[in-house]
């Protein structure tokens, strides 16, 4: 293709699609966690970028109070410990939690909250976000001693199901969720988001609640709200060696499968003597949860800080090998890929950018973003959003097509006709004709150039693919790069 690639990572803010976003928000194909991001920053991001450039969906910051720690320099996990269900946080008032949610909506773009219902915060005594005060088992007038499993003991032992349920994860009080007043306060909690506008959850820590009490707390909801098809999604990380099973929790939604991102960083890090062209049976086969029960991600914020469990995974500090992942990652036909969109951080425990006072500093400068510094941005990487278009571009191909590898780091493959993308891994330009069942045409690889003039040019004149009647083309992608070209990249003659 080009003998001077652009960087997949980061540049100026593009539109690639030059879609204009749906008044409505169809079945999101891409979700994105803004992780620690203020509710006004969402709002306008929605409008501005997300809505545009295909990203139907946003997984927020857990929106409830929450506790305040100074002294530990307000670190990302205080979002993690609530204190009551009011919904002013770090992100921002409940007015303003509204204003996003109506305005993401009106951008094609549906909000995810993220569900902290397993727990409550394990300090001691404290304040909280909306300056509720606290002693640990009694939260004023939410939840008292009574409400809580009666081990107050660390989980200590990932072997036996009672102890991972029903004790403390690293010491946060344990909602006792076997509770039918306890079921119905979070129940009470979840719906007012939903009437809100939220269009599904995130379950924080789902694997240290019974997956029954789970499955009763998620009925309910939908008892409730029978008018909204709300999205499940539930954290349990299942190694394969331990007592609580993904597949138990089946029945409640989907669940984030977190053998997905070690198994691509194992592929991509080359180790363990693993190669991209590996992946290509990547799926349940694997150990992984079926296709349709699956949430996937290169990395999330726990495995950037090597929580979770551990694992190899890469991270944004990875630069172009991060986004080859993410590229492999949206092409492939597995699961629904979430985006992860960080801040820069050197300490595991660090928050957000913030003043003193831990004021969340703002993603945007009136109208400019301030991405790609302390806010990282992956999510407006070059070759992510392009492949955010691919991804909805080859959705109703559920296969892989015309599969090639070298047997090592240079694999390509297709999409029916709807798309193909080919990944170079290795340390030398790779140069082949691939065949493809793509109609004739000239494209636009999504990955270095971005489409203009309403999908008519392509913003690199170099990364035009010619596909011939045959379905063939031939290129030369230099080292560590990708292409991708799909049906909606087409180019007018």
């Amino acid at each position: 293709m080009v003998s001077n690639p652009l960087p997949l990572f980061p540049v100026q803010s593009l539109n690639p699609s030059g879609i204009e976003a749906p008044a409505s928000s169809p079945a999101p194909t891409t979700l994105v966690h803004l992780f620690e991001w203020t509710w006004a920053d969402i709002a306008t991001e929605c409008e501005t970028f997300l809505g545009p450039n295909g990203y139907r969906a946003v997984q927020i910051s857990p929106p409830q109070e929450h506790i305040v720690l100074p002294d530990y320099g307000y670190p990302w996990w205080q979002r993690y410990q609530p204190i009551s269900y009011q919904l002013e946080s770090r992100s921002g008032s409940r007015a303003e939690l509204q204003d996003m949610i109506d305005r993401c909506r009106g951008a094609g773009v549906a909000i995810y909250a993220d569900a902290v219902i397993n727990h409550m915060a394990g300090f001691e005594s404290g304040v909280g976000s909306a300056g509720t005060r606290f002693t640990k088992y009694d939260y004023p007038g939410l939840y008292s001693a009574a409400d809580f499993n009666d081990c107050h003991q660390q989980v200590s032992d990932y072997g036996n199901a009672e102890n991972v349920t029903q004790c403390e994860l690293v010491g946060l009080a344990d909602l006792n969720t076997g509770s039918a007043r306890v079921q119905t306060t979070l129940v009470d909690y979840m719906g007012e988001l939903v009437e809100m506008g939220v269009a599904g959850f995130r379950i924080d820590a789902a694997k240290h609640i019974r997956s029954q009490e789970l499955g009763e707390i998620v009925a309910q909801l939908r008892d409730r709200h029978p008018e909204t098809d709300l999205y499940i999604y539930q954290e349990v990380i299942d190694p394969g060696t331990e007592a609580i099973r993904k597949q138990d929790y089946y029945g409640s939604g989907q669940v984030i499968d977190f053998k997905y991102g070690q198994f691509l960083g194992m592929a991509f890090l080359g180790l363990e003597g693993q190669t991209l062209a590996n992946l290509e049976t990547l799926g349940e086969s694997w150990g992984l949860a079926p296709s349709a029960q699956a949430v996937v991600f290169t990395d999330n914020h726990d495995k950037q800080r090597g929580h979770g469990g551990g694992g190899d995974y890469l991270t944004y500090k990875n630069g172009d090998l991060y986004a080859l992942a993410n590229v492999f990652m949206l092409a492939f036909p597995y699961g629904k890929p979430q985006v992860m969109s960080s801040f820069a951080f050197d300490d595991s425990e660090q928050g957000p950018p913030a003043d003193a006072a831990g004021r969340t500093r703002p993603v945007y400068q009136g109208a400019e973003s301030s991405c790609f510094n302390a806010w990282v941005c992956e999510h407006r990487w070059p070759a992510i959003v392009g492949m955010v278009g691919f991804r909805n571009a080859t959705e109703p191909v559920a296969t892989v097509t015309d599969w090639w590898s070298n047997s090592a780091n240079q694999i390509a493959f297709g999409r029916g006709n709807r798309g193909f993308v080919a990944i170079n891994r290795e340390a030398q330009p790779l140069t082949h004709t691939f065949q493809t069942q793509l109609p004739q045409g000239r494209y636009c690889n999504v990955v270095q150039g971005g489409l203009a003039d309403g999908g008519k040019t392509c913003t690199n004149d170099a990364e035009v693919v010619r596909v011939n009647r045959a379905g063939q083309f031939t290129a030369t992608l230099p080292a560590i790069t990708a292409l991708a070209i799909h049906g909606e990249a087409k180019l007018a003659r």
